[in-house]
């Protein structure tokens, strides 16, 4: 593929390393000192994809240039919640393809997996609370994280009222996240750690490789759906 790169930070840069280390041409990589040049759309034309890990304020006029270029993009991004909806027009208006997520782990993505159905049995008994916390390094902005509150919509389909979402940002904290059900008789304890943002990278590019010939808005769950439906067949 060739790709190009929304942002060159920690993850931008993992993903270019990775991207190259698989083959991959990385053709563009545009920063914050970019913006606004009116001939990016132009340069965007004709990639394979593009991949942003850039900083929420960026994601909408990525977006729109990855549309309006016809560029399937992959936004692993986080902290853009309340411009999902206009985005997804952008690309619906445009017949683009678009992957998102609040976490591009393959073992995050299994973990929301085993949650739902941790809730969907303890759900059953009045006795079990859940609750989740997450910790990340301090430098991490959103709090809380995309992925708490993923966990979160999985439990709510399953119990009513609020969920308990406890956030910490300190340090070099890995990004962690604890799934409990609490009990006065016994706690059982749900955990997902990172051990670092190689998975993050892999999963972006796997989306990247995924979303090619499509058309359409997809969260990168529905990636994961599709793949484990097609390993059931085989």
């Amino acid at each position: 593929m060739r790709i190009a790169l929304f942002g060159h930070g920690a993850m931008g840069r993992l993903v270019e390393e990775r991207a190259r280390g698989e083959g991959h041409e990385v053709a563009l990589v545009l920063t914050s000192r970019d913006a606004g040049r009116v001939e990016l759309t132009e340069e965007l034309r004709g990639l394979d994809a593009a991949i942003d890990f850039s900083v929420a304020g960026a994601v909408r006029a990525n977006a729109r240039l990855c549309a309006s270029a016809n560029v399937p993009l992959v936004i692993g991004t986080t902290g853009w919640s309340a411009e999902e909806e206009s985005v997804r027009r952008l690309f619906e208006e445009h017949e683009g393809a678009l992957v998102y997520g609040a976490n591009f782990s393959i073992g995050v993505n299994l973990f929301y997996r085993v949650v739902e159905r941790a809730a969907e049995l303890f759900s059953r008994f009045d006795a079990y609370s859940p609750f989740i916390e997450e910790a990340h390094h301090a430098r991490k902005r959103d709090a809380p994280s995309g992925t708490a509150l993923k966990l979160r919509e999985r439990l709510a389909s399953h119990y009513e009222g609020d969920i308990v979402v406890a956030s910490t940002r300190a340090g070099y904290i890995p990004g962690t996240h604890r799934v409990g059900f609490d009990s006065a008789a016994d706690q059982v304890l749900l955990t997902h750690t990172a051990r670092s943002r190689e998975g993050f990278a892999a999963g972006a590019l796997a989306a990247a490789r995924w979303i090619q010939n499509r058309r359409g808005v997809y969260e990168f769950t529905e990636m994961i759906d599709e793949m484990l439906n097609e390993s059931l067949k085989t």
